[in-house]
C-alpha cells in the first residue's frame, strides 16, 4: 500500500515539492553558516519525495535543542503551519486522509528537524 501511496504522492505534487526542497538546500549550502540548514532541507526533500512507509525518529542532545529553537523562530513555525493547513484540507475527504497524515508528519518534522532521523 505504501508503494501505491508514494506513486500517487509523487505524481500529485511530491516531485515538485521535493525538487523545491533540493533547490533550497543547494542554495543554503552555498555559505558555510547555511550548511546545517541546507542539510535539513535535504532531509525534507527525501521525505517530500516519498513519505509513505517512512518514519521520523526524534532524538538529539543539547546542540540539537539549541538548533531547533533557532530553527523554530526563523522558519519552523511558518513551515509547520502551512503543512498542517494543507493536511487539514486533505482530511476533509475520506480519500485525502492518508495524504493529510503525511502532511502532518512533515509539519512535525518542520518544527523539530535537528536531531530527527528519517527512516
Amino acid at each position: 500500500m505504501s508503494i501505491l501511496g508514494n506513486i500517487l504522492w509523487f505524481v500529485c505534487g511530491g516531485l515538485l515539492s521535493g525538487l523545491s526542497w533540493l533547490a533550497a538546500g543547494c542554495l543554503w549550502c552555498i555559505t558555510i553558516i547555511g550548511i546545517p540548514i541546507g542539510l535539513q532541507c535535504f532531509k525534507f526533500a527525501g521525505l517530500a519525495f516519498f513519505p509513505f512507509g517512512r518514519e521520523v525518529v526524534y532524538g538529539g542532545g543539547t546542540v540539537s535543542l539549541i538548533a531547533n529553537i533557532i530553527w523554530l523562530i526563523v522558519s519552523g513555525i511558518p513551515m509547520a503551519v502551512g503543512n498542517a493547513a494543507i493536511g487539514v484540507v486533505c482530511c476533509i475527504t475520506i480519500i485525502g486522509i492518508p495524504f493529510g497524515r503525511q502532511f502532518f508528519k512533515i509539519a512535525k518534522l518542520a518544527l523539530l528537524p535537528f536531531g530527527a532521523v528519517v527512516r
